[in-house]
């Protein structure tokens, strides 16, 4: 059963699996820093405030003791969008990924045509001359 898992986890394809989970995971860092970082400050200029923070509030929270703001109740609109930004992007890198790699894989020539056997008309022929014999 051992020899049988190293084998499975040994395929290429899992190895290439396991090294684009990594590189997609790193990825995902880099471009959640270019919205958070870049993106939502520009779109924050409209708002006059971080895009990241905008929200619809339905039922306004009370402060604490400690000051902190509870019981409030709120859609955090501004952050879904910026995820969803996340998302395009990655999707659109993703695509021209895949799009470069089948530019550059060799493209399958047609296997050659099997020999042509003789036509049923030639074997017909064939077997007529056998039974005359």
């Amino acid at each position: 059963m051992l020899k049988e898992f190293k084998e499975f986890a040994m395929k290429g394809n899992l190895v290439d699996i396991a090294v684009a989970f990594v590189m997609g995971a790193a990825f995902n860092k880099v471009v959640s820093s270019f919205t958070g970082g870049i993106v939502s400050p520009l779109i924050g200029l409209i708002f006059k405030s971080d895009f990241k923070e905008q929200k619809w509030i339905i039922t306004e929270g009370a402060l604490n003791d400690a000051g902190e703001k509870v019981g409030e109740v709120a859609v955090l609109w501004g952050d879904f969008l910026t995820n969803i930004i996340d998302f395009i992007i990655v999707a659109l890198v993703m695509f021209m990924v895949i799009k470069g790699v089948n530019s550059m894989k060799k493209k399958e020539e047609p296997a050659p045509a099997a020999p042509a056997g003789p036509s049923q008309e030639d074997l017909l022929a064939e077997i007529r001359d056998l039974l005359k014999k």
